[in-house]
């Protein structure tokens, strides 16, 4: 008798997926997502009305660029190496 509750719990627990890719908008970004705010974005993806956020992962940075546009989709991503600290540096 449990693998009919077993069954549907596995279905229920299935991720839904769309037809077609979503943009990952900032809305989502901003929830989901540990960042800081960059006062402004690196050279190779600043531009008009666009603002950047950063995320750390290991040694390196990684930036993304969202649009002000509509629902701010995500429009460019860059990843830079850590710069290095000086060991014991505070």
């Amino acid at each position: 008798m449990k693998c009919p509750a077993l069954l549907t719990a596995t279905v229920m627990a299935a991720p839904a997926l769309a037809d077609t890719p979503m943009p990952l908008t900032y809305e989502v970004f901003e929830t989901a997502v540990a960042h800081v705010d960059l006062q402004t974005c690196p050279a190779e993806l600043a531009r008009d009305e666009v603002f950047c956020r950063a995320t750390l992962n290991h040694d390196e940075v990684h930036v993304f660029a969202f649009s002000f546009d509509g629902d701010s989709p995500m429009i460019g991503f860059a990843t830079y190496p850590m710069p290095a600290i000086p060991a014991g540096a505070n």
